[in-house]
């Protein structure tokens, strides 16, 4: 409770900032124009997290931490840093201080601190690097968010809706919502893999240095980009953009690939002894080993049972996939507090998941709840 609180006031206070600095009819704007690249950015990272999906609501308070909290928490500093800089090097150049030194120093800490949160207290929510990139780009999405409002709103309380071509809401959409939609959340996913490797890890060095590492390289990249745009030209900001922004998006892109594939294979690997264990059905093995053969069996229950039951063969699957992810934490070592009461938990679970499609797709009456 006392969180939303927060959050709610860091919102009002973002509007109230926003509409000071350029109108109410400009914020409304800024928020048209940004609704569109953070609705692709969620998805896809949604995407990502389908083998195990992340609670929504831990998803969601990434999403707002980074919109109101991180936001507000970085422009109170950003706008400190610039002020001490105009009066150390002249009034104008505090900005460069502030987008070069200050907000990638800051902006990547706040950003990351949902990521953190999970990994140090809800551990068995967070089961490696897949969560890692999943609750960074969350964080730096609802970040990327709040801060395209602004831009967008400045554009067009400054010069209009625009061309496309000129300066105007258009041209900063293009820029900033076509072409680099992802900048935040690759800067903020660098340290969420970090995170990640951490989390996969049973010595205390790498638990230490990976998180470190990738904030560096966050702040190095956002340090960068900023130049680029700040105090590079036109040709200094595209071979940034092509060379080594491109690049990045790419390998990272193919991190998620291989990271999916190798849950896949995780998941595929301890079927067999489910079905020995008589914990699933030897029909159901190869529609749990891919995402298609779990949709197909989620589409055919909502077609044939109604949307309930594929909710309740989704969480069934879900059980399956977590019940595999435990497995392997044993077997590696990494698995925290009692692995034996989580099973049986997750069991519980699955049971009843299944208990309850098989009511649904025969059309059986809820059992009354007793007392």
């Amino acid at each position: 409770m006392l969180g939303l609180v927060a959050v709610a006031l860091c919102a009002l206070l973002l509007f109230g900032l926003g509409t000071a600095r350029v109108g109410v009819l400009a914020v409304v704007i800024g928020v048209v124009a940004a609704v569109v690249p953070v609705a692709v950015v969620v998805a896809t990272f949604l995407w990502i997290d389908r083998w195990e999906p992340e609670p929504g609501r831990l998803l969601l308070l990434s999403f707002f931490w980074g919109a109101c909290i991180a936001t507000l928490t970085a422009l109170l500093i950003n706008d400190t840093a610039a002020t001490v800089g105009d009066m150390l090097l002249g009034s104008g150049n505090g900005h460069k201080i502030s987008a070069i030194v200050s907000a990638p120093l800051v902006e990547e800490a706040v950003k990351a601190v949902p990521v953190l949160a999970v990994f140090l207290l809800r551990p068995r929510e967070f089961d490696g690097v897949v969560d890692g990139i999943v609750y960074a780009g969350f964080s730096a999405a609802g970040f990327a968010f709040t801060e395209n409002i602004y831009y967008f709103g400045r554009a067009f309380a400054e010069h209009g809706l625009g061309d496309g071509t000129s300066a105007g809401v258009l041209a900063a959409f293009i820029l900033r919502g076509v072409l680099s939609p992802f900048t935040h959340p690759l800067f903020t996913v660098l340290t969420g893999i970090g995170i990640g490797v951490a989390a996969r890890s049973t010595s205390r060095r790498p638990r230490v240095l990976a998180p470190l590492g990738g904030y560096l390289a966050a702040i190095s990249l956002h340090a960068l980009w900023n130049a680029a745009a700040t105090i590079g030209g036109a040709t200094t900001f595209l071979n940034v953009y092509f060379l080594i922004m491109v690049p990045m998006f790419i390998g990272v892109l193919l991190l998620v690939l291989w990271q999916r594939r190798r849950e896949q294979r995780i998941i595929a690997a301890a079927l067999p002894a489910m079905v020995r264990a008589r914990w699933i059905a030897p029909s159901e093995v190869e529609l749990l080993a891919s995402l298609s053969g779990r949709r197909q069996w989620r589409r055919q229950a909502a077609r044939e049972s109604g949307r309930r039951a594929a909710a309740a063969v989704a969480a069934y699957q879900a059980s399956v996939t977590e019940l595999a992810f435990l497995r392997r934490d044993v077997a590696t070592g990494t698995a925290d507090g009692d692995p034996d009461h989580r099973q049986e938990r997750l069991l519980a679970a699955l049971r009843g998941a299944r208990a309850e499609a098989v009511r649904l797709a025969a059309g059986r009456p809820e059992p009354a709840s007793s007392g």
